[in-house]
């Protein structure tokens, strides 16, 4: 039987079955991908960006019908899967427009005569590991950039993820591109194989913090380059505001979003005390009265979570969490797939859900003295991906955003990402970063070329 197949969490209904790759495909597929980039790396940067832009406007024209696709496959609710295929189109048009900018020299000022540039130049085939909680979004944050500084690509998608998985290798295909990008329904024991395949040169991995060691630990003992974006535990610091009304729609936001499985989603609500039984009363509030229903119907707000085993998992966190002492102040009631808005209170540094991450609509809200506190608390965690700092004090947002250990951080603001702004953490969460001028750096070679007088 395939590992990859089509299952609507919303019916637990198999929708659609795809075959895994033979080894014999495989390998065409890598030996086309390494002829292809000896000469997409020679095609000029105008031409790779024309293709690449091609690919965003068919995002656009097909809009409707790829969304369709990820609200079958993983529950997303149509508005957010729309929003995401958007999100999706405007990434891949971003790298487009800035190819001269991502591929120019960067000349370097020297003491001697003559001048030196670091000039970028493609490593050469790239597999990407893609998640299913953003089909579309992660595949083009990856993707774009790589294939317009000249790299091929190899993608292997998640298994429940299959028919978008050819969507996208179908625009590619539209939009010019052959085995320049290539999907492969491969398993782990096949991916292995491609990462110590000589010709490739780097692994990108998007996914749990197993996964990503797995891949690092293959990609090192052939010391191949990777790049790891992992999993999430993010804060959100409320140490003051001027519309808690505001804030608590923005808490909200950030916990919600994806149905609550997204990696930088805010998953600590950190609050001040003289702020916290408000905080969490209308917090608590508008968690339980999240809509949670069929993710094709406008009004909803929750769909199901990716799976039956992903429901499954997050309620056996939430009944542990009770069980070793937390309080459940609103939800914590699964029903199939379905998780609705939930509220955890009195977790411990000696609790389990003090260290995991709720991967879905889980809050947790913990009540703390001062600033200090707050950082401290935000800080003790293995995850650096993200965080968020809610205060109407300009210089007290300033230290904080400094000391705390994560690689983002918004401040009074949420869902703000955008395609110049640089995605990825440190710690547990990852190596690397994706989006921006950032992930053009990535897997290049910044060669030095040093010319005498």
């Amino acid at each position: 039987m395939s590992d990859y197949a089509v299952v609507n969490p919303a019916t637990g209904e198999t929708l659609a079955t795809y075959p895994t790759i033979t080894d014999e495909a495989l390998e065409a597929a890598i030996a086309g991908a390494d002829a292809a980039y000896r000469t997409w790396r020679t095609t000029s940067v105008a031409e790779r960006a024309a293709r690449i832009r091609k690919v965003a406007d068919l995002h656009r024209e097909r809009r409707d019908e790829l969304a369709a696709i990820i609200v079958r496959e993983m529950g997303k609710p149509l508005e957010a899967a729309l929003g995401e295929v958007d999100f999706a189109a405007d990434i891949t048009q971003y790298y487009a427009d800035h190819a001269d900018r991502i591929t120019g020299d960067q000349p370097l000022e020297i003491d001697g005569e003559g001048t030196a540039v670091i000039r970028r130049s493609p490593l050469g085939v790239l597999l990407g590991i893609m998640p299913w909680n953003f089909p579309y979004y992660q595949v083009a944050r990856f993707a774009a950039p790589n294939l317009v500084v000249g790299n091929t690509i190899l993608l292997k998608h998640a298994p429940q993820c299959p028919e978008s998985a050819a969507a996208i290798e179908q625009l590619y295909a539209d939009a010019g591109l052959g085995a320049e990008y290539t999907n492969i329904y491969a398993t782990n024991d096949q991916a292995a194989a491609v990462i110590a395949d000589r010709r490739v040169q780097g692994v990108s991995v998007t996914g749990s913090e197993r996964a990503g060691a797995a891949v690092a630990e293959i990609a090192g003992r052939n010391l191949k380059k990777v790049a790891l974006e992992l999993g999430g535990s993010d804060p959100f610091i409320l140490l003051s505001t001027d519309d808690l009304d505001a804030t608590v729609e923005a808490a909200v936001a950030a916990r919600l979003d994806n149905n609550g499985q997204s990696c930088n989603a805010a998953k600590r609500f950190i609050v001040v005390e003289g702020l916290y039984d408000a905080f969490l009363e209308k917090f608590t509030a508008a968690m339980a009265g999240a809509k949670v229903g069929d993710p094709f119907a406008d009004d909803t707000v929750l769909g199901p979570l990716s799976s039956l085993t992903a429901a499954e998992r997050l309620a056996a966190q939430v009944d542990k969490a009770v069980a070793q002492g937390a309080t459940l102040v609103a939800g914590g009631n699964r029903d199939g797939a379905y998780y609705p808005g939930t509220v955890l209170t009195g977790v411990t540094s000696d609790m389990d859900a003090y260290r995991e991450e709720f991967f879905g609509p889980v809050g947790v809200v913990y009540k703390v003295a001062d600033e200090d506190a707050a950082v401290a608390l935000a800080n003790d965690t293995s995850f650096g991906l993200g965080s968020y700092v809610f205060t109407t004090d300009e210089e007290q947002a300033a230290r904080i955003a400094d000391k705390i250990d994560a690689g983002m951080v918004y401040v009074n603001v949420v869902l703000a990402d955008e395609p110049a702004l640089p995605f990825g953490g440190v710690k547990r969460s990852g190596t690397a970063r994706e989006m921006g001028f950032l992930a053009a750096d990535e897997f290049v070679n910044k060669k030095l070329i040093r010319v005498g007088v």
